[in-house]
């Protein structure tokens, strides 16, 4: 393996070769957690590396087979239901720090946001899945600002506490739901060195290969628990050095299965960019500024043989689905029509006609 074929066993790690068949909750579990803060770009992410509809997928997440919460970093991330309770133990302190810390800028303090818990407990009591909206007005709590910061940490820290997680769609708006009616607690719990040795093993195989860093930035542990999380695992990993750098990935990987000719129309915040620490392996020249931003927000891009070639954008019309594409060099027509040949996949996902723009 040489440094400028690293993307091409990235790929097939994270499934976009499609080579078994699996399930949406398939699809999560292999990866441990997907970024998950655009709803709709994270269903993508799913429907690309399986068969399923986006109805489908959106079916597994309102029935609580894929959890939807803030975990690792912190961001939204969908993570299996087998695995919430235990990647909650592992991290969910770190994650709470945070939420406890923004909550105080408005004078609440642990107490009042333990009492906030248990109204809300209440108020979601027998599936009733309420928007973020309607449990403020549960608790009193009116709109601090235009982003509703206090609501925002309010129910952040709940999702650390292991009460609440996503629930269903109320129309295009969010709702939460209490995690115990839709997924029951497990019996064992893991020690904090287990689940996160647990979660490396999970990170390199979805997604090597892979350095201590990128774990590091992925997970949001530090180097030092990672490298101790790695040498735990060591045994179940292979590796390569490049350049003085260690890229860590799993077992079960196969050099015959490895590279396909390959176009994928992937969503904004994909794993395969977002869960590196640095991404320049998925680039063959100076585009990354145009593909992502310094405050870290990542464009949907078009991905050939590894490599990100250009950005695309989608308009929901009326009767169809407008796609824009960008692409960073010349591109003849001739080409473009083989590379669209890439968004069928999202047309047949979406169900609903796609024209390009």
């Amino acid at each position: 393996m040489i440094h400028s074929e690293i993307s091409h066993h990235r790929m097939t790690a994270q499934k976009l070769f499609k080579t078994t068949q699996c399930s949406p909750q398939e699809v999560v579990k292999h990866f441990g957690a997907m970024q998950a803060q655009d709803y709709a770009m994270a269903k993508w992410a799913v429907g690309s590396r399986c068969d399923a509809s986006e109805k489908e997928i959106e079916e597994a997440v309102n029935s609580g087979q894929i959890i939807r919460t803030h975990i690792l970093r912190p961001t939204w991330h969908f993570v299996a239901a087998d695995d919430i309770y235990w990647m909650l133990d592992i991290a969910g302190s770190q994650v709470k720090r945070m939420a406890v810390s923004g909550a105080k800028k408005f004078g609440v303090d642990l107490k009042k946001l333990d009492q906030f818990n248990s109204k809300i407990e209440k108020a979601l009591a027998g599936n009733n899945h309420l928007t973020r909206d309607e449990i403020m007005l549960e608790l009193n709590i009116k709109k601090t600002s235009k982003e509703d910061f206090l609501g925002a940490a309010i129910m952040m820290n709940a999702e650390q506490d292991g009460l609440v997680c996503n629930g269903r769609m109320k129309g295009k708006q969010i709702t939460y739901a209490l995690l115990e009616e839709l997924v029951d607690k497990p019996k064992t719990k893991l020690t904090k060195e287990e689940g996160i040795a647990k979660l490396a093993q999970r990170y390199f195989e979805s997604h090597g290969p892979a350095t201590l860093l990128d774990f590091s930035w992925w997970s949001g542990f530090s180097p030092t628990l990672c490298k101790s999380a790695i040498d735990a695992i060591e045994l179940h990993l292979n590796h390569i050095t490049i350049d003085n750098q260690t890229f860590w990935f799993g077992k079960n990987y196969r050099e015959e299965n490895l590279f396909r000719e390959s176009v994928h129309f992937l969503p904004a915040f994909d794993e395969i960019l977002i869960s590196y620490k640095t991404r320049e392996v998925s680039f063959s020249g100076n585009h990354q500024s145009k593909t992502f931003t310094n405050n870290g927000i990542f464009k949907p891009i078009i991905l050939e043989n590894g490599k990100v070639i250009g950005i695309w954008k989608r308009t929901i019309k009326k009767d169809y689905i407008k796609i824009e594409t960008e692409f960073f060099n010349e591109t003849e027509s001739s080409k473009k029509e083989v590379l669209f040949e890439g968004i069928k996949a999202f047309e047949n996902y979406i169900g609903t006609k796609i024209v390009i723009e």
